[in-house]
């Protein structure tokens, strides 16, 4: 997977920091984005995130996911 590819959520993930479902639980199975970044780094020292991909799905909503999550479309 690389920035820019067009994935699928293909497990059910379970958020609640969507902007239309505000501290309700929202699930992703099915949504589609964009891969905006996969964390390496911060602040310039490597870091083993536990959830490295942050996929843009809307201009408002962004997640961070694991790559067993996602599939390229």
């Amino acid at each position: 997977m690389n920035i820019g590819d067009r994935v699928r959520v293909k497990e059910s993930v379970v958020v609640y920091h969507h902007p239309e479902n505000r501290n309700q639980p929202f699930d992703l199975k099915g949504t589609e984005g964009e891969i905006s970044a996969i964390v390496t780094q911060w602040q310039g020292r490597p870091v083993s995130a536990n959830l490295p991909i942050l996929v843009q799905f809307s201009k408002k909503f962004k997640a961070h996911l694991r790559e067993n999550e996602l599939e390229v479309i």
